[in-house]
């Protein structure tokens, strides 16, 4: 036996407290590794339990005589034990990624402590306010340390974990759990509060430049020593192992990036900043290799990082926003473009480039929108989740539960959708025999789910179906279908299946007829008809869909054409024309027209003029959807085929009123005025009611703003609508022999029946999107609401002051038509521009004629908002006139919010102290009563304020008023400049304030 090992047995035996020729400290090393291999069955225990076993030694508590349990005692002992769990992990190197895999928060807390206990860091000083430049390198080496594995720990703790499954109960091992549970609680809690100053210590170790060094066990050693001993080694340069400038930096910016990344979820501007630090890491990894790195990076999750920052920081105009499907995604759920993200999705299912996980996480995002109350993303939740399911399909993944889910009610739409993405994710002249056996599967399996054989029908019969499966295993499909069916044919000649009958007419006739309806490609509607009537003869195919609605004007002409193929085909074509339109699908509206005109343009000068109108209308739509909204203007030869229109004189040619109204509201809102009342011929206003009323209005919108005696066309239009707006008046005798009055329209009157334009029959105005010309009728209809002799409230608006202010026969008019009508004109004019202030004051006082008063105050201040930058700038006096804050000042005080009727009182050119005073002796306020004190600046409210709470006894609101008068900007010596700022001040404040509660 060695000398060696016969002093370890020796020791181990009788444990002598000194041993010969050995120091203090090196006897306890050797007893504690040696106590460490006798305990563990293996002979070589992990370097990192030993921290923990360490650490755990030196942090017992103490029991004194009296059995009181005292804090671990700081003696000789229990310091050799903290510095042996220093030199484990310096002996790991500080590698902080093993350091947190192996070690628990509470432990690692402890150890780092001792690291900066050890490294001459005072305790209780902050690391933000310490210079790391001027530092010892080991010294500022622990606190970057230290700093990092705070910012780590936070960022993980961000991260879901998943939780273990528990063993059997144990009451001391549960006990254990829950401390160590709160414990990291209690000190992430102080991490988290600190994180901002970590943050800083990390930044500015970015700008030391200089190599560090850590502890070895070298210099742990020397620490441990004596005073006296120690030569000045360890705060020298070269002391312990060196970390270059460009380790510090690639690790440090690495930390920084995952803490402003987290903090990103809350502040999306720090993301820019998560980018910097995610790029930096990436070019000094590029620089120095990562091998050469003493800490070691996961690159794939840095490049991770790197890729979200490139989505997350991308403006939605920015050209590298298009480069990766994942910022296309981004772009698409923040701008709200969900077309354009299921047609990603669907373009995908061809490429296969995005990550399984990444699908079900937009889905969800998607379906957590949904669940807020956004109804118009269940049908994009459902195309994005059945574009999922189709690439797992593809893929040999199991089918979704959401997608069964979805599927439960299936409908023609989702059917139609479900085979658009099935066709678009295979391409079948390129797919492996796999692929197609997948799809193949999966359609078979769809079919044998679904009750309705229609909806069945439309799978089989579809073309991507056909190919897919044989016949034979169409015919088995078939058959495991009747057997699954309820209604069991007991026959023992089995049930023909309608692919074992091709010669049937009824089936092919089926087939087409849906084909029929399903299309809309004239050339194909024109051969599924051929084909159809040459199968039967005595079947009018144009009746099959109720969908299929063409105007009576036109259907008249439409069925006198004797040929029954011809008379189908122009019907059908006209009616899907005429649907799509209404859908503004205007790409195939204009090729079914175009199918059609030159149909009827061989056989029918009659409905080839139809053909061309309609083709007008759908240009007009066109261009008003389109390069419209831009404020493009049209193209001259547009406009040349609407006066054209208007002017045409060809007898007999069916015509549908709303062409005519569309074509003058075009050229009203387009400003053709000087076609409209020069140049419009004079047979063509007599006996057209949309040109006589569309002149009128151009040549009024023309004249403003002018003289009195040049508004003689702006009475001509008054004339002409008071006269649509009136009716006659006659007596009628009951059974109960009384004598009741009866009004009815009287349509000789007016050029057109009143019906037309007022109310729910509105169709002429609602075109209209020229706002002066909708200014013009507002002001027109709102100055023949006001004229009624029962009005209490009139109604302001623009150019008012051009009509007429009375009535002959005020009897004959329908005010409660007009009442409507303005009604729905400010609604819709909203619609054009809702920030229009004019049109929101109109607004407002509608609700305030209406008694709505809370609905009027929103109004009123979304009125002063829009025209103010939300009352950064003055309110203009045109805007909030006396009328207008007198309102508001009703409409509060009619909510029981007085106080802020003594506010608004201020608001008037002319304070009202009277109402002010009235409003503030009320004590059953609904307000915020004296909270709004500060939006006081006039002294003598305050003043009165100040005594009304001191005749109550109200001390607290007394102080509140002394301190808004004591405030030195509302010193009456001021100069005037001084008062109106702090005036303006207070009322930008407060209507801010008032905003915020009724918006």
């Amino acid at each position: 036996m060695s000398a060696e090992a016969a002093d370890r047995e020796a020791a181990t035996s009788s444990r002598p407290c000194t041993p010969p020729q050995t120091s203090w400290f090196e006897f306890v090393l050797e007893e504690a590794l040696l106590e460490q291999h006798l305990q563990k069955p293996s002979p070589d225990p992990p370097p990192v339990q030993l921290i923990v076993q360490f650490l755990e030694q030196a942090s017992k508590p103490s029991v004194n005589e009296q059995n009181q349990v005292q804090p671990p005692p700081d003696n000789k002992r229990n310091r050799i034990l903290k510095l042996l769990a220093l030199k484990v992990a310096a002996h790991l190197k500080w590698d902080l990624d093993v350091l947190e895999k192996s070690l628990s928060v509470p432990v690692l807390n402890m150890l780092l402590n001792e690291l900066l206990c050890i490294s001459k860091v005072p305790p209780g000083t902050k690391h933000v306010d310490v210079d790391l430049s001027s530092l010892p390198p080991t010294t500022a080496m622990a606190i970057l340390l230290y700093n990092r594995w705070a910012i780590r720990t936070i960022v993980q703790s961000s991260f879901p974990v998943k939780q273990a499954k528990p063993g059997p109960p144990q009451l001391n091992v549960m006990n254990q759990i829950q401390q160590e549970k709160e414990l990291t609680e209690n000190i992430l809690k102080v991490l988290k509060e600190q994180a901002a100053d970590s943050i800083l210590v990390l930044e500015g170790a970015l700008k030391l430049n200089k190599d560090l060094y850590v502890h070895t066990i070298r210099t742990l050693d020397l620490l441990a020593m004596e005073p006296g001993m120690v030569n000045g080694e360890t705060e020298s340069s070269t002391a312990g192992l060196k970390i270059s400038a460009e380790e510090i930096q690639c690790q440090v910016c690495y930390d920084l990036g995952a803490i402003y990344f987290q903090q990103g979820s809350t502040n999306a501007a720090v993301h820019e900043k998560a980018k910097e630090k995610f790029f930096k890491t990436k070019e000094l990894i590029a620089k120095n290799g990562s091998s050469s790195l003493h800490f070691t990076i996961d690159e794939e999750r840095l490049a991770g990082y790197c890729q979200a920052c490139e989505v997350l920081t991308s403006s939605s105009d920015d050209a590298s926003q298009q480069a990766t499907p994942y910022s296309q995604i981004h772009s698409c759920l923040k701008s709200g473009k969900y077309q354009d993200l299921v047609k990603i999705f669907l373009e995908d299912n061809l490429t296969l480039s995005l990550p399984e996980q990444f699908r079900q996480s937009v889905l969800r995002e998607l379906f957590q929108k949904a669940q807020q109350g956004n109804d118009a993303l269940d049908e994009v939740c459902f195309k994005v989740c059945v574009c999922n399911t189709v690439c797992d399909v593809l893929q040999g993944r199991i089918i979704d539960i959401q997608f069964c889910q979805l599927f439960l009610k299936p409908s023609k739409e989702k059917i139609d959708f479900l085979l658009e993405v099935c066709s678009g994710s295979i391409n079948l002249e390129n797919a492996s025999e796999e692929l197609k056996r997948r799809m193949a599967a999966f359609l078979k399996n769809l079919c044998l789910g679904m009750e309705d054989l229609q909806f069945v029908f439309m799978i089989s019969s579809h073309e991507l179906f056909i190919k897919l499966l044989k016949d034979d295993e169409r015919k088995l499909l078939i058959d495991q279908m009747r057997k699954r069916s309820p209604r069991i044919n007991l026959c023992t000649k089995p049930v023909t299946s309608f692919y074992d009958i091709p010669a049937s007419a009824s089936v092919n006739i089926g087939q087409l007829e849906h084909q029929l309806i399903l299309s809309v490609d004239p050339w194909r509607i024109r051969q599924i008809l051929i084909e159809l009537h040459g199968m039967t003869s005595e079947r009018q195919f144009w009746t099959i869909s109720n969908k299929w609605e063409v105007p009576n004007v036109y259907g008249n002409v439409i069925l006198g054409i004797k040929d029954s193929l011809t008379r189908d085909l122009v019907y059908i074509l006209m009616a899907k024309g005429l649907h799509c339109c209404a859908i503004k699908d205007f790409v195939h509206a204009k090729q079914l027209f175009a199918a059609c005109l030159e149909l009827v343009t061989e056989f029918s000068p009659k409905l080839r003029q139809v053909m061309l109108n309609e083709m007008l209308l759908l240009d007009i739509y066109t261009h008003e959807a389109g390069a419209g909204v831009s404020g493009e203007r049209p193209p001259s030869d547009l406009i040349s085929r609407v006066r054209g229109y208007l002017e045409m004189r060809v007898p007999d040619i069916p015509l549908r009123q709303v062409i005519a109204e569309e074509c003058v509201a075009f050229l009203l809102n387009w400003c053709e005025n000087e076609y409209l009342t020069m140049q419009v011929p004079l047979p063509l206003v007599q006996t057209n009611p949309y040109v006589k009323l569309g002149q009128l209005l151009a040549a009024t919108c023309k004249e403003l703003p002018g003289p009195k005696e040049s508004r003689r066309t702006a009475k001509d239009l008054w004339e002409v609508v008071v006269q649509i707006c009136s009716v006659s008046n006659q007596h009628k005798r009951g059974n109960d022999g009384r004598v009741s009055l009866i009004k009815h329209r009287e349509s000789t009157l007016g050029i057109m029946y009143s019906g037309v334009l007022l109310a729910y029959g509105n169709t002429f105005f609602f075109p209209l999107q020229e706002p002066l010309v909708l200014t013009t009728i507002l002001s027109l209809f709102v100055k023949l609401h006001n004229v009624r002799e029962d009005i209490v409230n009139d109604i302001a608006a623009e150019h008012i002051s051009i009509w007429p202010s009375s009535i002959p026969n005020l009897q004959s008019v329908d005010f409660e038509a007009v009442a409507i009508t303005v009604k729905e004109l400010v609604s819709y004019a909203l619609t054009i521009n809702a920030n229009n202030h004019f049109w929101l004051i109109i607004q407002a006082d509608i609700y305030f004629a209406t008694n709505q008063y809370s609905a009027a105050l929103h109004y009123y201040l979304q009125a002063g908002a829009v025209c103010s930058d939300f009352f950064n700038k003055m309110v203009p006096p045109d805007v909030y006139t006396d009328q207008v804050i007198k309102r508001m000042i009703k409409c509060c005080s009619l909510l029981n919010c007085h106080t802020q009727v003594a506010i608004l009182c201020q608001f008037l050119r002319e304070v009202d102290y009277k109402t002010a005073f009235k409003a503030l002796q009320e004590q059953n306020s609904h307000d915020a009563m004296d909270s709004y004190y500060e939006y006081i600046w006039d002294v003598t409210i305050l003043e009165y304020l100040t005594y009304l709470h001191h005749k109550r006894g109200e001390t607290d609101k007394r102080q509140i008023a002394i301190k808004a008068i004591g405030q030195t900007e509302l010193n009456a010596s001021n100069p005037e400049e001084v008062l109106q700022l702090a005036a303006q001040r207070r009322k930008k404040k407060f209507l801010q304030a008032m905003a915020k509660l009724y918006f």
